[in-house]
């Protein structure tokens, strides 16, 4: 329970009753110092007055007073300026390297705190704080949501550096892997990165005049004009279409010129996938962004408004893909556009990020706020972690508020992470 403790003297949630050292001394805790996150005591610069006399110092606090010992901080300087050390069971006097004996507190998690705390880690229900929701101030309910929202642009910020980092400082390829990888809208999401890292773009763009040729570039690193790609119940209609067989030809002529290797076809998922979210369909309108240069970094930097960045990322498919879902397996006519749903989760997932995350490395902080202003005129997604929320009585209107109830549902609640939670300090704070 440590981390209890740690938590308890933080936030000072102490009994009410007056406090004293083991040896009978009256304190006061004036200031409980700042948590330190590296080697050394847990706090710095704490202000206590024991007695008459006031001491600013560093506070350690373990669950039992021989942990000094049993943590060799009776051989470590870094210990010699500690002020008060705070245990739970006091069982030994402790001394410093220099041989001097701190004052101890001992200091108890008051028993309602400890089974909030108890159920928070065990119940099954989510969110497990569900119960203070109704009772919690609009401010605080926003000012947590806000910051919640900024960790999750920055979380996908590392995300998109990585992938920058990874195509030797490309933005350029950074933003059309994060596109991509948008465009598998979760089931297939980690193929369409693999499948977009292999795509080399300067390469590419010497034939991107031709929609046919970067269809054949997009389809065949993808694997999917290998014919063991096909399923057999379609695999001889495909062999003999026409377009499927020069789209082969064509590929294996770029992948020889540009020593191009696929990835693996397996790596795509169709159970349970709508035909529209086919991989086929997806790489397809990507092809077809790519080919209208609407898929550069450029044109969403250039958008002012969130109707230009949905004009920016508008695309539908060629015709052989109006009356396929696949090779070989022809179905009624349909445009395909991409539909206004998932506009939404691209500007969500891929363009907004984006945007933030290049005004990051550009200090451009215009680009920045267009983000958050982007997410604010979003409604909110519909997904399973906002129904919940919602259930327990959070108003959930834009995806700003979703954006952060996924962050602290992954960061937080997922990782019973609730010490470092407003709502579940709100919790535990109710119990004193």
């Amino acid at each position: 329970m440590e981390k209890l403790l740690h938590y308890v003297w933080k936030h000072k949630l102490f009994p009410t009753e007056p406090l004293y050292t083991t040896d009978g001394q009256p304190i006061e805790i004036i200031d409980t110092g700042l948590p330190n996150t590296n080697a050394g005591p847990d706090f710095f610069n704490a202000k206590i007055k024991i007695g008459e006399n006031i001491w600013v110092g560093n506070i350690e606090i373990h669950d039992r007073s021989s942990d000094w010992f049993a943590h060799n901080h009776h051989r470590d300087d870094h210990y010699n300026n500690v002020i008060l050390h705070v245990a739970e069971a006091v069982d030994t006097d402790v001394k410093t390297a220099n041989h001097l004996t701190p004052p101890q507190l001992q200091l108890t998690v008051p028993p309602l705190i400890a089974q909030h705390y108890t159920e928070l880690l065990e119940t099954d229900d989510y969110p497990p704080c569900y119960q203070i929701i109704p009772n919690l101030t609009p401010l605080t309910i926003h000012s947590w949501l806000n910051a919640l929202e900024t960790e999750r642009l920055e979380r996908k910020t590392d995300d998109i550096l990585r992938r920058v980092n990874n195509a030797n400082g490309s933005w350029e390829a950074g933003y059309f892997i994060t596109l991509a990888r948008s465009y598998g809208f979760g089931i297939n999401s980690d193929a369409f990165e693999q499948w977009a890292a292999s795509i080399p773009l300067n390469d590419v763009a010497h034939h991107r005049d031709s929609i046919f040729q970067v269809e054949a570039i997009f389809m065949g690193q993808a694997g999917l004009l290998e014919n063991t790609a096909i399923p057999e119940r379609h695999r001889a209609e495909a062999i003999a279409d026409d377009y499927y067989k020069r789209l082969q030809k064509e590929y294996i002529y770029l992948a020889h010129k540009f020593h191009l290797e696929p990835i693996h076809h397996s790596l795509w998922r169709f159970l349970r996938l709508r035909p529209a979210n086919f991989p086929h369909i997806r790489i397809d309108q990507l092809a077809h962004l790519y080919y209208m240069r609407k898929a550069e970094l450029s044109q969403i930097t250039a958008c002012n408004t969130l109707e230009q960045a949905r004009e920016a990322l508008a695309t539908s498919v060629t015709p052989y893909w109006e009356t396929h879902y696949s090779f070989g397996a022809e179905s009624a006519r349909k445009e395909k556009h991409i539909s206004n749903l998932s506009l939404n989760l691209l500007l969500i997932n891929a363009v907004i990020p984006t945007l933030f995350a290049y005004g990051r490395h550009k200090q451009n902080e215009r680009l920045c706020e267009r983000a958050f202003d982007f997410l604010e005129q979003l409604k909110a997604e519909n997904n399973h972690i906002v129904r919940i929320w919602q259930r327990v009585g959070l108003n959930v209107e834009t995806a700003a508020d979703s954006q952060a109830l996924i962050q602290l549902k992954k960061e937080y609640c997922d990782r019973k992470n609730c010490l470092r939670c407003r709502f579940g300090y709100e919790y535990l704070k109710n119990a004193v």
